[in-house]
């Protein structure tokens, strides 16, 4: 499978339906609208947004099910970098190759784009289809319990905390299981719940999510050490700055790439309920994203 094509081509589909479902930039509030849209079409692999589609596409055979909600993570992805990179969070000043939000626009109307791209999401989150087994109330429901204070945002928070901190690996993992997996786990578990997922299919692409979005964040870390910024879009070596934790920090750069591929050995496994047809793109992609360098 040539995984870049289907990369290209996922993206191409989200970002045609996102350019439908956002505010133009000449309704107003005009400023609001163009910071919301400098962000979302600022590029990147759009990861997530593919999980979720080839996700539906293995239990149903197509993607179209699950396109707007796609877009919905996609958006709602973009709230979280943009709040990220604010300087009480993160304070960084390159996103995805360019200035990020907050150095254009302001913090002000930085943090209000972020506001209005997680409302967003869920507006196109309830514009789902329903099926047999889930309905508009399921998907807010999932998408609100992976993105709150219980995961993604109470990730942050003890990522915030752990700054300057001795953690242990467990603590690490919380972290990492908050900030990044849960959306992840929430990407393919809405693909496959707008495509009518079966109990066991389900089941199936949590546990694939769950390792998928830990060994993302680990190789994360270890790209935080390794990449450039030309390369990798964004700073580089801010974690060690602010004393961050990190798995190549607490385990070595080497038992971090070992739990990283051990990860997505078990990512695969959890898809062996699916034929091999139906679970190709999900494996190339987790092959993908443990060998990438960017």
């Amino acid at each position: 499978m040539d995984i870049k094509a289907l990369i290209r081509e996922n993206a191409q589909l989200v970002e045609a339906r996102l350019n439908e479902l956002l505010p133009g930039e000449d309704i107003a509030p005009t400023t609001l609208h163009k910071a919301m849209r400098y962000s979302v079409f600022a590029g990147g692999k759009r990861i997530r947004p593919l999980l979720c589609l080839e996700a539906a596409k293995a239990c149903c055979g197509s993607v179209e099910p699950a396109l707007n909600a796609a877009c919905a993570l996609e958006v709602l992805h973009t709230y979280t970098l943009i709040h990220d990179d604010l300087p009480s969070m993160d304070n960084d000043d390159l996103r995805r190759g360019r200035p990020t939000n907050h150095k254009v626009f302001g913090e002000g109307i930085a943090i209000l784009a972020g506001d209005a791209l997680l409302t967003e999401a869920f507006s196109m989150l309830a514009t789902v289809p329903a099926n047999e087994r889930y309905s508009a109330r399921d998907y807010v429901s999932e998408l609100a319990y992976r993105t709150g204070s219980l995961t993604l945002v109470g990730g942050q928070v003890l990522d915030l905390e752990g700054e300057g901190r001795s953690l242990t690996v467990d603590e690490l993992r919380a972290i990492h299981m908050g900030k990044t997996a849960a959306l992840i786990i929430a990407s393919v578990r809405l693909g496959a719940m707008a495509a009518g997922a079966t109990p066991e299919q389900l089941e199936a692409l949590t546990a694939y999510g769950r390792s998928l979005g830990l060994a993302f964040q680990i190789i994360d870390d270890i790209l935080d050490v390794t990449s450039t910024p030309e390369v990798l879009g964004k700073s580089i070596g801010k974690d060690a700055k602010v004393q961050k934790a990190t798995y190549p920090a607490l385990v070595g750069m080497e038992q971090a790439r070992t739990e990283a591929r051990e990860l997505t050995a078990a990512a695969r496994a959890a898809l062996d309920v699916f034929s091999v047809k139906r679970r190709e793109a999900l494996l190339a992609i987790n092959d993908y994203l443990l060998k990438r360098d960017y």
